[in-house]
């Protein structure tokens, strides 16, 4: 791969990250924390401290923030050891070269879909700021547009944007937190009822974990590019702490103290209108990284069905126009039927994908073999019947059982569905050999 291609965000795209590319504990983790301090994190804080007490937010922030943690540091694991992106890693992770194939299609349509919800955040906070004189649509495709050409040039550029936006997003919401608690009392709010409808620990934890699974489960598509095993823990555990906790239980204050659930409101009565256009801003962040995984997953698609090595610039502009029109159509108004929805069919690929790279080790020999050379291996699995299997079940089972937390659910489904069967077939053959 030449250095131009490179130089213009190709990003090893369809290829391992060499050690020479890898980058610093600081880069990585900008961005991971980044993708947790942005809008969409205030909105589910803002939603649970509107329909749940302070203790009640808490416990499912807690659960949902592990089952985040725990995914996205043992994949993001196999990120660094191999050096790949996730939909490359399905390939000889359990899924094989047309289930990778089907896992890269759903998070393409996912991310994307992320987009077109951030991305309406972004645009309507600019037209309340300019107090209606620019209108919402043309907004949107400004918005939309912008960040589309920011994610052309890659790892590079979301590295240095993060470093800009995540300091002033921290800074805005401190700011809103000493005005509120200036005026409130922080005992007052530990015992404050919800203004909202009651919502339960469950659905909220589902929430919590379904609002970010997707972005636990490509953690190897911002781990390939750390220098150790060490680095992506440090990454996650930083990133859960101050961007899944520390975010999300601040919002749930400051919707229990403003008695509403509209996050712009809330920070325009906590600290102004600046700190809340800084908060707005935020979205850059997290869209870029949903931007940069979709054109990663769509790369892996035309290179394992039609064996077409695209250009991943010339993907991120073209999906880029596809979520600001999502956008612009109204995609915002199921959001939280999204995150629901999220949160119990991505998780069983995680089972599957941890339960065969750890345990199973079905194609761990041809991935080390590769790895030595520094290329990809030259034969990709199959697609196998208990892969379909443990998926659909860890869907259902995620889906249709209301005890528990069904992303956790569906997640242990399918990775023990997937262990049993894999035992059970290696046990066979054996046998019968």
């Amino acid at each position: 791969m030449s250095a131009t291609k490179i130089a213009i965000g190709d990003d090893y795209s369809l290829s391992r990250v060499p050690q020479s590319a890898r980058k610093s504990l600081w880069s990585i983790t900008i961005i991971r924390v980044g993708a947790f301090a942005t809008i969409s994190q205030f909105i589910l804080g803002a939603t649970m401290g509107y329909g749940m007490t302070f203790t009640d937010a808490l416990i499912a922030t807690f659960f949902g923030s592990i089952i985040l943690q725990v995914v996205g540091f043992l994949l993001g694991y196999i990120g660094v050891r191999e050096g790949l992106s996730t939909s490359l890693l399905t390939r000889w992770a359990g899924f094989g070269k047309h289930g990778g194939t089907i896992f890269s299609i759903i998070i393409a349509i996912s991310c994307i879909g992320w987009f077109g919800v951030q991305n309406t955040i972004f645009a309507s906070g600019l037209v309340e700021a300019s107090n209606g004189r620019l209108p919402l649509i043309p907004a949107m495709f400004l918005t939309g547009l912008s960040v589309t050409f920011l994610v052309i040039f890659g790892f590079k550029l979301l590295s240095i944007t993060a470093t800009i936006a995540v300091p002033a997003f921290l800074l805005a919401v401190s700011a809103g937190v000493f005005s509120v608690f200036r005026e409130t009392s922080l005992s007052e709010l530990f015992s404050t009822a919800p203004a909202g409808e009651p919502l339960s620990i469950g659905v909220a934890s589902t929430m919590i974990a379904g609002g970010f699974i997707v972005g636990a489960i490509i953690t190897p598509d911002i781990s390939r590019f750390a220098r150790s095993g060490k680095d992506v823990f440090w990454m996650t555990t930083i990133g859960l702490i101050i961007g899944e906790l520390g975010i999300n239980m601040i919002a749930v204050l400051l919707a229990l103290a403003a008695r509403t659930n509209d996050v712009v409101s809330i920070m325009v009565q906590a600290s102004g209108i600046i700190a809340a256009l800084v908060v707005v801003f935020s979205t850059i962040k997290i869209n870029n990284l949903n931007l940069y995984a979709a054109s990663l997953s769509i790369t892996s698609i035309f290179d394992s069905v039609f064996n077409v090595r695209l250009g991943r610039a010339t993907v991120t502009l073209v999906i880029g126009i596809i979520g600001t029109v999502l956008s612009v159509i109204g995609i915002l108004n199921y959001f939280i039927d999204f995150l629901v929805v999220l949160g119990v069919l991505v998780p069983p690929v995680a089972g599957i994908i941890i339960i065969d790279y750890f345990i199973l080790k079905t194609s761990r020999q041809v991935l080390d073999e590769s790895r030595e050379r520094g290329e990809l291996p030259s034969v990709a699995g199959r697609l196998s019947p208990i892969t379909i299997i443990a998926w659909a079940c860890g869907f259902l089972v995620g889906y249709f059982v209301t005890w528990g937390i069904p992303s956790l659910n569906a997640l242990f489904v399918s990775g023990i569905i997937y262990y049993i069967g894999g035992m059970a077939v290696r046990t066979r053959s054996v046998t019968f050999s």
